[in-house]
């Protein structure tokens, strides 16, 4: 989180492009870049014109070690249909500082602190820094769960703010402009809502999340938050050494809540639960119940986060990849659908026959 953005002038080893590959989409240097966003999936870079900053027009894809183009295409995002086309004039101000800095002001068009830091969580530090106490700090802990989960839905979500474009400045922003830790996001922020029954940039048909950055728009709907699970109760958003911030590996952070003898857990072990074996993939919670469908570069995927089993009825009813043949990509959603009959337990209403 608070290494989103790096400055390559101050560590020129952050850039992970190759510079050296022979691409006709990259058409600057090492030397323009000013900030680098990005590392785990992709990688942009920023420079600055005048008082505004810009992402140049070629990303790195960080898995697949290729460069690809970065342009949001007419008729997906919301607000393309306000800025010109020209990637270089879509600042990053109004469309994504709102989000990879503190405190981004609007009006002199500089953040407090560049980065997700400690104040884009817990609110203005400033009295709390000069006289530390639990009154003049937000901590997300003692918040209720819909107040403390907004603070990771501000950024984490698809979705435009509630007066657009800004009253003051008529401009066009993709952030909850005005929003701090502790208010109720839904007072500045909407949620991009799905189109049940049809595929759109942003959802597919059922409603899952078909995009990066839509975490929040699929956890809203999940019965984890109906149930008061917060965000920071599975994630440690001050880092972990385990896949995603998670608080615990593997499949440990969800048994401690879903164990075999609890009421919300599966009956019998993980491997009695899942028919695979103990340790393979397909015994890891996330393979079935968060599989990777929401796109962020090329052909990389970000996991679900409805929790939602999606059946091999569902793909074929629409078109919303299911764990089973995305893992089994030599067979069929009716060899899937045939096989889960035999599992125990098995439930024809949960599979959608």
């Amino acid at each position: 989180m608070a290494k989103v953005l790096q400055d390559p002038r101050q560590n020129p080893d952050v850039i992970l492009g190759n510079f050296e590959i022979n691409d006709p989409l990259v058409t600057f240097s090492h030397e323009d870049v000013v900030f680098t966003y990005g590392s785990k999936w992709k990688q942009r870079y920023y420079t600055q014109v005048g008082e505004d900053y810009f992402v140049f027009p070629a990303q790195w894809d960080v898995q697949n070690r290729q460069w690809r183009r970065y342009y949001v295409r007419p008729g997906t995002d919301w607000w393309v249909e306000h800025y010109p086309e020209d990637q270089m004039q879509r600042p990053t101000g109004p469309l994504c500082d709102g989000c990879h800095s503190v405190n981004y002001d609007i009006y002199t068009k500089a953040p407090t602190e560049w980065n997700v830091g400690c104040e884009k969580c817990h609110g203005p530090g400033s009295t709390h820094n000069e006289a530390p106490s639990p009154a003049n700090i937000v901590n997300p802990a003692r918040l209720n769960t819909v107040h403390a989960d907004d603070i990771c839905i501000q950024c984490h979500s698809q979705g435009k703010p509630r007066q657009t474009p800004h009253p003051d400045t008529g401009v066009y922003y993709d952030w909850p402009v005005g929003y701090e830790p502790g208010n109720l996001l839904s007072d500045y922020w909407k949620l991009e809502a799905p189109h049940l029954g049809e595929e759109t940039f942003t959802h597919w048909p059922e409603g899952s999340a078909h995009k990066n950055r839509m975490q929040g728009n699929d956890y809203v709907q999940s019965q984890m938050y109906i149930k008061g699970v917060t965000c920071y109760g599975c994630h440690d958003v001050h880092g972990t050494e385990h896949e995603a911030d998670l608080r615990a590996p593997g499949n440990q952070v969800c048994l401690d809540c879903h164990g075999p003898q609890s009421q919300a857990g599966p009956r019998g072990s993980v491997s009695y639960h899942t028919q695979h074996l103990e340790n393979s993939q397909g015994s890891l919670c996330v393979a079935c119940h968060m599989p990777p469908i929401a796109q962020t570069v090329g052909d990389i995927n970000v996991r679900s986060h409805t929790f939602k089993f999606i059946s091999p009825t569902q793909t074929e009813r629409y078109g919303i990849p299911n764990p089973c043949t995305s893992c089994h990509d030599d067979q069929t959603t009716s060899w899937a659908r045939d096989a889960l009959q035999g599992w125990p337990q098995f439930s024809p209403w949960r599979v959608a026959q």
